[in-house]
């Protein structure tokens, strides 16, 4: 026994092992903090959690349909800078060939005045001719009337002789001028 009076002394006093008071009051105020962190701050907590995940979600969900709005929008621009590529590569090829028109049909006119200022300068050139053919004609008809006169010794007044002499002497002139020309 004396083993046991001994256990049970140093039970008493044993720094270890909690008195009974302290028990209950421990329980009471675990329960107390269990019942308040339980039916007071948990649903409160997992309400700011709940919201926050909403948030981050929303968020998210937000980054998510403004990427796809500016990819779209990208896509878009890309879109429109290809057309205003292929609008302009066609509008090139438009003023190149109306380029190459205009440039055929200036070529066309500056012939078609080279045309005409040559054959206006032909036409200016045989009338300038025939109107020196009959000036020489005349000159040519009143020399050798005068000269005929003068080696006939009578005067060739009379027009129709005098036409007859110069249309006769022209065709000598003429006849002879082409076989010196042979």
């Amino acid at each position: 026994m004396t083993l046991a009076a001994t256990v049970l002394a140093a039970e008493e006093n044993n720094p270890l092992l909690p008195h009974t008071y302290e028990l209950v009051v421990g329980g009471l105020a675990f329960l107390l903090v269990f019942l308040v962190v339980g039916k007071i701050l948990t649903p409160r907590i997992q309400k700011t959690l709940a919201e926050r995940t909403e948030a981050i979600e929303g968020g998210i969900q937000k980054a998510e349909n403004a990427q796809a709005e500016a990819q779209a929008v990208l896509q878009q621009y890309r879109d429109q800078l290809n057309e205003a590529r292929q609008e302009a590569a066609r509008l090139r090829e438009e003023a190149r060939e109306q380029g190459a028109q205009i440039k055929a049909e200036l070529r066309e006119e500056a012939q078609a005045e080279a045309r005409r200022i040559v054959e206006a300068a032909h036409a200016q050139i045989e009338a300038d001719k025939a109107q020196a053919l009959a000036q020489l004609r005349s000159e040519i008809g009143r020399l050798s009337t005068d000269l005929a006169g003068r080696i006939v010794g009578e005067s060739l007044e009379d027009e129709a002789r005098q036409r007859r002499v110069v249309d006769r002497f022209l065709e000598e002139l003429e006849g002879s001028g082409t076989t010196a020309v042979r």
